[in-house]
C-alpha cells in the first residue's frame, strides 16, 4: 500500500476528545497493552499529530503521529500499528517467522507465502483470517512488516502450507516507515528459537546462516511483470500456478480473437452491450479512485468510460439493450454487485460504492490498445468523437527563502511545495505552539520576532503588533512562490512554478482591414491546434491556418478568418470544458449588430 510516495491531505494537531477516543480504540484493537504502555504511546500532555493522507491508489488513510514517527495507520476504519511501535513492543501482534532472501522480496511490495514460513517447534501463531499480524526474521523478533492473515491457523496446515500466508500492508523501508525518522529495526534475538532449525534440531549459527541462504534462494522466485507487485512464490507448487496462470491467459486471448472473428455474427446491440461492459470495467480498473467516490453517474460516463472507449470505436447508450446509463448501472448493481449507485439528491444519482474485491473487475485485463500509457489526447480525432478530457488544475505555494524560519518547525524547507490548506494548517499550528493567539480578541495574532521578519514591511516594524487571522494567512500566501499542479485524466500530475498560461484570444488586422483571429497556448492544456482549427472551421464555415510562434518552441498560433471570439469561446467554454478564467480575451466578442 505504502510502495510509492504519500499525499497529505491535512495534518492537524489531535483534539483532547479524539485523543481518549484513540487510546480507547487502541486498547479495544491490541488488548495486550497495559493501561502504562498505552500511555506511553498516547502520552496525554505531549502533541500528537492526526495526519490524513493519500496512497498511490487513492486509498484514505489517517496516521497518528508523535515525534514525527508514525505510531498507528488507519484504513477503513481499522487500526493498524507500524513498525515503530511494533520495535518497541514486538509481542503486540502474533508474528510469523522468514528468511532474510524473503523479508527483501516483501519490502519490495510481495506478500509472505506459505512455503516461505519458517515453523517454530512451538508451531504457528494462533490466528483467524483476517487478523492483523506481523511478520519478522528467523534471527530478529523485531517485526518489519505487518500485514493480515490470508488464512487461519488451522487452515495454513490444512493446505500443506502452500498458498498466500499474510497479505502485507506496511513494511520496514516502504514510504509510511519513511514518513517517520527512519531509523532501522533493533536487534533483537529470538532466545527461544535461537539454535533450532525449521523441524526442531539444533543447529550451530553457521550452519543457521547457510540454511537460510539456501532455503531463501531456494524457494523465492520473482514475477517479472513491471508494474505488479512482487510475489514470493515458493518452488513447485508456484511453478504449477504459472503455468496454469499461461494457459489461462493463452484461453483468453484465443476467445478474444474468436469473439473478433465472430463480431459479424453478433447484432449491433449486442456489439454495444459487450463494449460498454468492457469501457466500464476498464474505467473502474483504472480510472476511479476511491477518493473519487462518491461519483456522479454522468462524470462517470463523461470523463473515464468514453475515454476507455476502443480507437476507431464510438461508445453509445442509445444503440445498447439498456438504452440509458441508468439502466445499465442497475444491471451492473443487481447482477453483478460491481458497484452501487444511490440518489444523494433529488433527480441526480451517483456510484457511492465499488466493489474492489469483486472476480469480475479483479480479473479483468485492460486491453492494450487503449492502455493509458499509450492512449492519446482524446481530441485528436476531432470534434465529434470521444470527448476531450480538461485538466484539474490547483493552485500550490512553495516555501521561500524569508519564509523559511516560519515552517522549520514542520520540516518544511526552501522549495517545498504545498497546498493552500497545509499552508494555513501549519500557520495555525505554529501560532498555537507559541501561544501567540491575543487573550483579549482571539481574531488576532500576537506578531513574534519571527512572524514580524516574515511578514512585515520594514515601515511596520513599530507600528504593527498584532494581525487578524485572514491578514496573517494572506500576507504568508502573498510571500510565498506561486505554483501550479495540472492533473489530465490517466497521467501524472505536472508541478511548475508561477502562473499557469491562459488560453489567448485576439482579433489582428490583415491587408485591406480584414480581421482576424489568433489563438494561442493551447498546447498547455493538451489541445491539438489542427483539432481546434478543424472544428472551427465546420463551425464558422471560414478558412483557418496553423502558424509557427516565434521564438516559442513547440507551440502554434491558430488563425482564423473573421472576428471569431464568441464561436471560439463556445467551442472551448462548452466542448472542450475549459474553465472560463483560464480564456483570456473573451470580452473582445464582437456585440450585436455589429460588423466582424
Amino acid at each position: 500500500m505504502f510502495s510509492k510516495p504519500l499525499r497529505v491531505k491535512s495534518n492537524t494537531v489531535i483534539k483532547g476528545s479524539d485523543r481518549r477516543k484513540l487510546k480507547a480504540d487502541i486498547s479495544a484493537s491490541f488488548p495486550s497493552l497495559s493501561a502504562d504502555e498505552l500511555s506511553e504511546l498516547v502520552p496525554n500532555k505531549e502533541e500528537l499529530n492526526v495526519v490524513k493522507v493519500y496512497a498511490h491508489k487513492g486509498d484514505a488513510v489517517t496516521l497518528y503521529v508523535l515525534h514525527k514517527n508514525p505510531l498507528f495507520f488507519e484504513v477503513e476504519k481499522r487500526l493498524y500499528p507500524t513498525v515503530y511501535v511494533l520495535w518497541r513492543y514486538p509481542a503486540l501482534l502474533p508474528t510469523f517467522k522468514t528468511w532474510s532472501p524473503v523479508i527483501q522480496k516483501l519490502i519490495g511490495g510481495a506478500d509472505l507465502m506459505l512455503p516461505g514460513v519458517v515453523v517454530p517447534s512451538s508451531g504457528l501463531p494462533n490466528v483467524k483470517r483476517g487478523d492483523c499480524c506481523a511478520v519478522a526474521s528467523v534471527n530478529n523478533i523485531a517485526p518489519v512488516a505487518v500485514g493480515t492473515a490470508a488464512l487461519s491457523s488451522a487452515d495454513m496446515h490444512g493446505s500443506g502450507m502452500k498458498g498466500r500466508g499474510v497479505c502485507v500492508i506496511h513494511t520496514y523501508m516502504d514510504n509510511l516507515w519513511a514518513f517517520g525518522d527512519k531509523s532501522g529495526p533493533p536487534s533483537l534475538p529470538d532466545t527461544e528459537s535461537k539454535g533450532h532449525g525449521q523441524n526442531g534440531e539444533e543447529c550451530t549459527s553457521e550452519d543457521e546462516e547457510e540454511e537460510e541462504e539456501e532455503e531463501g534462494e531456494k524457494c523465492v522466485e520473482e514475477e517479472e511483470n513491471p508494474g505488479e507487485s512482487i510475489k514470493v512464490q515458493i518452488c513447485s507448487a508456484t511453478e504449477e500456478l504459472s503455468l496454469a496462470e499461461q494457459e489461462e491467459e493463452k484461453g483468453e486471448r484465443g476467445n478474444e480473437e474468436e469473439e473478433e472473428n465472430h463480431d459479424d455474427q453478433r447484432t449491433p446491440q449486442e456489439i454495444m452491450d459487450a463494449m460498454l461492459v468492457q469501457c466500464f470495467l476498464h474505467a473502474l480498473k483504472s480510472k476511479v479512485k476511491k477518493s473519487d467516490l462518491p461519483l456522479l453517474t454522468s462524470t462517470f460516463l463523461r470523463n473515464h468510460m468514453f475515454s476507455c472507449c476502443p480507437r476507431g470505436k464510438q461508445l453509445d447508450i442509445k444503440k445498447s439493450s439498456y438504452k440509458k446509463l441508468s439502466k445499465f448501472l442497475q444491471a451492473m448493481q443487481q447482477q453483478h454487485k460491481l458497484v452501487r449507485v444511490k440518489e444523494l439528491s433529488k433527480g441526480v444519482e451517483s456510484i457511492v460504492e465499488v466493489d474492489w474485491k469483486n472476480p469480475e473487475l479483479r480479473f479483468f485485463r485492460v486491453p492494450v490498445e487503449t492502455d493509458e500509457g499509450e492512449a492519446a489526447p482524446a481530441q485528436h480525432e476531432g470534434e465529434g468523437e470521444t470527448p476531450y478530457h480538461p485538466p484539474e488544475i490547483t493552485t500550490l505555494y512553495s516555501v521561500s527563502a524569508r519564509l523559511e524560519p516560519l515552517f522549520l518547525d514542520v520540516n518544511k524547507r526552501k522549495g517545498t511545495i504545498l497546498q493552500p490548506a497545509e499552508v494555513r494548517g501549519f500557520i495555525t499550528e505554529y501560532v498555537k505552539k507559541n501561544e501567540l493567539v491575543d487573550e483579549v480578541n482571539q481574531n488576532y495574532v500576537t506578531i513574534n520576532p519571527i512572524l514580524c521578519d516574515c511578514l512585515l514591511e520594514k515601515s511596520e516594524y513599530q507600528e504593527v503588533d498584532a494581525l487578524k487571522w485572514d491578514d496573517l494567512f494572506s500576507r504568508t500566501m502573498g510571500r510565498m512562490q506561486e505554483c501550479y499542479e495540472v492533473v489530465f485524466p490517466g497521467q501524472r500530475p505536472i508541478v511548475k512554478k508561477g502562473h499557469i498560461e491562459p488560453i489567448d484570444i485576439s482579433v489582428a488586422s490583415r491587408g485591406s482591414n480584414k480581421k482576424v483571429t489568433l489563438i494561442k497556448n493551447l498546447e498547455v492544456y493538451q489541445l491539438d491546434p489542427a483539432a481546434v482549427a478543424t472544428a472551427l472551421q465546420r463551425r464558422v464555415q471560414a478558412s483557418s491556418v496553423l502558424q509557427p510562434i516565434p521564438g516559442a518552441k513547440d507551440k502554434v498560433l491558430v488563425q482564423i478568418q473573421g472576428n471569431q471570439i464568441h464561436k471560439v469561446g463556445s467551442l472551448l467554454l462548452d466542448h472542450y470544458q475549459i474553465p472560463r478564467k483560464y480564456i483570456q480575451g473573451l470580452d473582445k466578442a464582437v456585440k450585436g449588430g455589429q460588423k466582424k
